[in-house]
């Protein structure tokens, strides 16, 4: 004997359907925080990558620093610069053998040179979402060689950071303010990385960088 399948009603459906809107609406704040949050982890490892390149780069040097190189390098024959010398020692191809370094066309993907919460892309000449410090050793023709030990309180002198602009060596006005829920992440010269809300490394009010700050030192 045959029985009629019984179909859901209008009403039944605009239920369903509103149940399901209700719990995406949930489910998607959680989800945008845990993929922050990811990109963020991602992120902060990266910067431990370099701290860690730059250890090992020290220990093979007699204790010097890489050094910092031109802010906007633009030939392919460079090889001076703290973003040849470091992929170096973690077996990396050169920052100018990346293709996305000058074609905006190219998404860089997931890299040690590229953070995933920055969205900017190459201009047609250079791209760093990771800046380093100029105040440290030096940059282009003022390079100077300086030795890990000779830098006084590491774990607060500032050596790579989160990066709004495009150089790749550059001061305390380059940091960006709006990542990493209103902040940025610094990798420090012994080696270790962490993240700061924004309101400790910039001022809103004057619209100028803070430099006060006993844990994000600048100057040697």
């Amino acid at each position: 004997m045959w029985y009629r399948r019984k179909a859901f009603t209008l009403l039944e459906l605009l239920v369903v359907i509103a149940v399901i809107a209700t719990l995406a609406g949930m489910l998607l704040p959680v989800l945008v925080k845990a993929r922050r949050q990811a990109e963020r982890i991602f992120c902060l490892n990266n910067l431990k990558q370099w701290g860690y390149a730059t250890q090992l780069y020290a220990v093979d040097h007699d204790d010097y620093l890489p050094p910092e190189g031109t802010p906007n390098p633009g030939s392919r024959s460079t090889n001076i610069g703290w973003y040849i010398q470091l992929p170096r020692v973690l077996d990396l191809p050169r920052y100018h053998e990346m293709p996305w370094r000058t074609n905006g066309d190219v998404h860089p993907g997931r890299s040690v040179w590229i953070c995933p919460s920055n969205p900017r892309l190459s201009n047609g000449n250079n791209l760093f979402h990771y800046c380093l410090n100029q105040n440290v050793n030096g940059t282009g023709e003022a390079n100077r060689s300086v030795r890990l030990a000779a830098l006084l309180r590491p774990t607060s002198l500032v050596w790579l950071f989160d990066t709004k602009n495009l150089p790749a060596v550059g001061g305390w006005t380059f940091v960006h303010t709006n990542l990493h829920q209103a902040g940025a992440q610094f990798v420090f010269v012994d080696g270790h990385a962490a993240r700061y809300p924004n309101t400790a490394y910039w001022d809103f009010t004057r619209n100028q960088a803070r430099t006060d700050h006993p844990d994000i030192r600048w100057l040697p």
